[in-house]
C-alpha cells in the first residue's frame, strides 16, 4: 500500500522515525519489503540517481511494483534521493514517485532557495513532496564525494527562511553526520545543539537525517577475515544518537552504508567458506535473510514496528501505473 510520506511525518513527528532506505537490486526489495511487512512498519524507498542508471529507473519501478503485490501488507512510499532537477522532473514525470530529493545544497543560499522551489512548484502541483538539503555533508557515497573540510553544518539562523522561501515538505540537515562509513570530525557525533536550534526554530516540521547507518565494526571484521581489505576504525551513528535524534524532529532516517556492508560480508562469507560454488541465487537468499534480519532491528530501533496498520486507515490506496 502506497502512502504519501505526508502522512508518514504528520504521524511519527517526535514518537518515531521511518526507515528510508536505498535499494539497487532485486534482493534488497524482497528483503525491504518483507522485513517491513513482518514489523508492520511503514517505509520509504530510496532510489538515487546512481541506482536508476545501473538498473533503469523503470526496472527498479517494475519491481517496486512487483514487491508491493507480493507483499500486500508493506505500507511504503518512493523517494528519489539526491537528484538534480533532470532527475527530479523525470521522477515526478513517471508518477512513479511520491517523493523527490532536490540536492542543491553546494550552492549557495540563494541559488539552493531557487532551484529548490522550482522543484517544489513541478512536484506540489502532482501532490509530490519535495526533500531539500541546506548545509553540506562529507563522505563519499555514489558518486558523492564531499571531503570534510567542505562540509558545513546547517545554520539554524537559516532554516525558516528557506523553508519559507521554497516551500519544501521535509529539510535535510548537515549536523555531523556523513555519507557512507566516515569517521565522526573530532568524534563529536551528532551535534544536538544544532539540531534542537533547528527544531526551535521550525516547530513541528520534518527534519531528515542522511548518513544514517551505524558500521558496525563487528561486520567490517568479518569483511576482513573473510579475504576483505577495508579501513577499520571507522563509526555511523549510534543506536543511541539515532534514538535520541527523533525527539528532536527528525522523522526520516537515511540507510544505505550498513546494507552494502551487509550484501558484502554474507558474499564474501559464503563464498569463502564454498569456494567450489558459484551459483549467484545461494548467497542471493542468505542475503534476503540476513537483510530481512536487520531491517526487522532496524525498524524495532526507530519505533516503527507495528505502527503502519495506524496509516492504512489515513490515506487511500494511491494506484501505481
Amino acid at each position: 500500500m502506497i502512502i504519501s510520506p505526508k502522512v508518514f511525518f504528520d504521524d511519527c513527528y517526535g514518537r518515531y522515525a521511518i526507515a528510508a532506505v536505498n535499494v539497487f537490486t532485486m534482493e534488497q526489495v524482497h528483503g525491504l519489503f518483507s522485513a517491513a511487512q513482518k514489523a508492520n512498519a511503514p517505509v520509504m524507498v530510496q532510489l538515487t540517481p546512481v541506482a536508476r542508471n545501473y538498473a533503469h529507473a523503470g526496472m527498479l519501478s517494475a519491481m517496486i511494483g512487483a514487491a508491493a503485490k507480493i507483499y500486500p501488507k508493506t505500507v511504503f512510499s518512493v523517494h528519489l534521493d539526491h537528484g538534480n532537477e533532470e532527475h527530479a522532473f523525470d521522477a515526478i514525470r513517471t508518477g512513479d514517485y511520491q517523493s523527490v530529493m532536490i540536492d542543491a545544497s553546494h550552492d549557495d543560499f540563494e541559488t539552493n532557495v531557487a532551484r529548490t522551489k522550482k522543484v517544489v512548484e513541478e512536484a506540489h502541483a502532482k501532490n509530490i513532496v519535495v526533500e531539500a538539503e541546506l548545509g553540506v555533508l562529507s563522505g563519499v557515497e555514489d558518486d558523492i564525494s564531499i571531503d570534510e573540510e567542505h562540509s558545513c553544518y546547517t545554520k539554524p539562523s537559516e532554516v525558516a527562511a528557506f523553508v519559507g522561501a521554497t516551500d519544501c515538505d521535509s529539510l535535510a540537515v548537515a549536523v555531523g553526520t556523513s555519507h557512507g562509513a566516515y569517521k565522526f570530525s573530532g568524534g563529536q557525533g551528532i551535534q544536538f545543539h544544532i539540531l534542537e536550534e533547528i527544531q526551535n526554530r521550525l516547530e513541528g516540521f520534518p527534519i531528515v537525517l542522511h548518513g544514517g547507518s551505524a558500521v558496525n565494526m563487528g561486520e567490517i571484521e568479518r569483511i576482513n577475515n573473510a579475504g576483505g581489505n577495508l579501513t577499520e576504525g571507522a563509526a555511523g551513528v549510534s543506536p543511541e544518537e539515532i534514538v535520541k535524534s527523533i525527539k528532536y524532529g527528525v522523522c526520516k532516517i537515511n540507510i544505505a552504508t550498513d546494507t552494502r556492508l551487509l550484501w558484502t560480508r554474507t558474499h564474501r562469507e559464503f563464498f569463502k567458506n564454498s569456494p567450489e560454488l558459484f551459483d549467484p541465487i545461494l548467497p542471493g537468499k542468505e542475503y534476503i535473510k540476513e537483510y530481512e534480519k536487520f531491517m526487522l532491528q532496524k525498524f524495532d530501533l526507530l519505533g516503527a514496528t507495528g505502527k503502519a496498520e495506524k496509516l492504512r486507515s489515513k490515506q487511500t490506496i494511491v494506484t501505481r501505473k
